[in-house]
Order: C-alpha cells, then structure tokens, then sequence
C-alpha cells in the first residue's frame, strides 16, 4: 500500500488521539449509574478480565478510570440483570458488548468442529454430564459438582476438576455463558436460557468480522496499524487489510506517517485528525487498561516500556510485582506499586517510580489527591 499520501504525524498527536479515542481525556465521558458499564464496554469493544486481585481486578479498574461513580454491582447488573455485556476470548478473556454477539459465533463453530488446544483432554463423556446437569438443574458454579474424580494438573492454572474442564470447553464452544461472577467464581449457565433466545443471532461472515475489527479499533484506537488491531490474532490480518486497503480507496481511511514507527504502516479516519487538546487529567491505569495491554504501541506512542513483573522473581524486578501506569496529560510519568490490606483497610504504596525524569513536585500533589480517590474505590463495598 502506498505512504505517498500519507498524512505525517507526531508522537504527541498520536498519544492525544488515542486517549480521546479511550476517553481519558475528559472526566465521566460515559454518564454514571449502571448504564454507563454498557456504554463504556461497547465503545471500548471489550474490557479484559483478570484473576490478580493485590488491588481490586483490572475489569472493575478499567471502568473505574472512565466511571468515576463506578460501582462493582453496575457490571454486575449488566451481566446478569440486563444482560447487556458478556464473557468471551478476545485477545484475553474480556467482557463484550452482547450486541456483537454475532461477530463472535464464527470461532465458537470453530471450536465445536475442532475443540480447544487448551482442553483437548476433555472427554465426551465429561461434556454430557455437565450439560445434563445445567438442563436438568438450571444454573450452576464449579462447587456444585462434588463427585468428581480428580486428576493430574496439565499447567499451573489447570483445573484438577474433569468437570470445570469440560464447562470450559462447553464456554468456548458457545454452549454456555458465565451468568455471574462473584468474585472469580463463575456460574455457569445454558447460553440460550441465559439471554431467553429461541435461537441465537445469525453469525457474521468472516467479511463482517474484519469489518468488525476495523471498526472496533478505529472506535477506540483512533490510530490503527494491523498489530493493533488484531492483537495475538495474526490469522485475522489478510481479511482486515482488504477492508482498509478498500476504505482508503474510497477515502474513507488515510494512511498515517506516525514518527517513529519504520515502515510499520498505520490508518485513520480524516475526522480524527483534527487537533485534539492536550489532556490535563491524571488517572493511575491497571496493567491491563487498553491503553496499556499492547506493549509495543504503548511503547511506541508514548515512549513508555511497561515492565509486567507480577511473575518475575522479586530481586530482578524494578517496578515492583504489580505496578500501576500513572498517567498525567498526555505522558506517563509514573509506576506505583500498590497492594491494598483489606484487613486494615489501607491502601499500602510498596514503590514509587518516577519514569523518564526526577521527582516532579508538581504532579506529585496531583498523584496523590488521586491516590486518594483511588484507595477509596478500592475499599469501597
């Protein structure tokens, strides 16, 4: 695709598209109450969920950072009271908006016809029993199951439950949905019964899942390149690149030099190239924030190397176990390695990085009157 045309472009105009895109440039772009979870999913296009709780779990943080009045029980009610969100794999297990069901029933197919890499020990014979009992008695959580006989561990997270195993295969396949959450334990539920469906919707061609995937990235990205957009989903470029290369035919999509970037090609609309205010607010991000989750662009936007060390041994870390990204403006400043003591009710500061200059008094009064409002959500019921 040629770059004769393309429209050149700075780091920092990059970095302030995308974080109007994500909306961390204004204060509650969502509203609040319940139905800001929803509308925060679907502009996102997912939300990624995570198990690592030494501060409250990245998908209750992600739309802390863009719901200020956010409340645990409002995902709640959009999973399993109005069901307008729902559990599925999209780069990680996310929450998706449940109108893009339909985008997503092509690799639940898949999984039935082929099986999952992660569960091809599953055996039929352990599939039926959990199906018969959600039929016969209705919605059910992993602890509902007792007379199982345990096996060997595959990997560190595998379940030793034949019968969690085979729920798994039965979520990837589309047969059943995660009903609720509390906490990490799941219920599990017949994925018809579940959102009242005679049937469910029609699936979308692979053409309108590549369609889908622009769009979604466009949506919340501002600046795309292929990486971007199907991150850890190399088989969905060839069909993504057709609908760009046809969009900027049609003028629809320009192509962008972004500084820095070699020859790793990136598009945008024309309407977002318009000068976006440099963003005043400060928010410390989760590890898993969109806006953080591919390294390498967030690298590459913001001069920022995020260090994940949640799993890396204690003396070779240098952020700290789980560091927090503290984002002032347009430019990440800070890493904050926080655990919260539940117990004595405290919000607890393990390191303070500053990152890329010495301590900066200004913003250091600013980080902190967010700490503030940040260990308050934490402890919040």
């Amino acid at each position: 695709m040629s770059r004769d045309k393309s429209v050149a472009m700075t780091g920092a105009q990059a970095r302030r598209i995308w974080l109007r895109a994500q909306r961390l440039d204004t204060a509650a772009p969502f509203g609040d109450g319940p139905q800001a979870v929803p509308a925060a999913v679907e502009h996102l296009g997912y939300v990624q969920i995570d198990t690592i709780n030494v501060i409250e779990r990245c998908h209750h943080h992600i739309l802390w950072s863009r719901i200020p009045a956010y409340r645990r029980a409002h995902l709640h009610q959009a999973q399993s009271v109005d069901k307008t969100v729902f559990e599925y794999w999209t780069h990680a297990l996310s929450y998706v908006p449940t109108k893009d069901f339909r985008f997503f029933i092509p690799d639940m197919r898949l999984h039935r016809r082929e099986g999952h890499k992660w569960f091809a020990t599953v055996k039929p014979a352990d599939l039926r029993k959990v199906l018969r009992l959600l039929r016969t008695e209705g919605a059910l959580t992993i602890r509902d199951i007792d007379d199982d006989v345990l096996v060997d561990k595959e990997h560190l997270w595998a379940s030793r439950k034949p019968s969690k195993r085979a729920l798994q295969l039965a979520f990837y396949t589309g047969a059943v949905t995660v009903s609720e959450r509390s906490g990490m334990l799941k219920t599990y539920e017949l994925m018809q019964r579940h959102f009242g469906w005679d049937r469910p919707p029609k699936a979308a061609t692979r053409g309108e899942v590549s369609t889908y995937l622009l769009d979604r990235a466009l949506r919340a990205q501002g600046v795309v390149s292929l990486d971007s957009i199907c991150h850890l989903d190399a088989p969905a470029k060839p069909g993504v690149r057709r609908v760009i290369e046809a969009r900027v035919r049609r003028n629809e999509l320009l192509p962008v030099a972004l500084d820095g970037a070699g020859k790793q090609e990136h598009w945008a609309r024309p309407d977002v190239l318009e000068a976006a205010g440099a963003p005043q607010m400060v928010h410390i991000l989760s590890p898993f924030d969109p806006l953080m989750i591919q390294r390498k662009r967030t690298e590459l936007f913001f001069g920022y190397g995020h260090r994940f060390e949640a799993y890396v041994p204690k003396e070779k870390r240098i952020f700290g176990y789980f560091a927090l990204p503290v984002l002032a403006g347009d430019d990440i400043v800070a890493a904050l390695d926080l655990k919260t003591d539940r117990k004595r009710r405290k919000l607890l500061m393990q390191k303070w990085n500053w990152i890329g200059k010495r301590p900066r008094k200004d913003l250091k009064r600013r980080i902190e009157e967010e700490l503030h409002r940040f260990e308050r959500f934490q402890l919040a019921d």
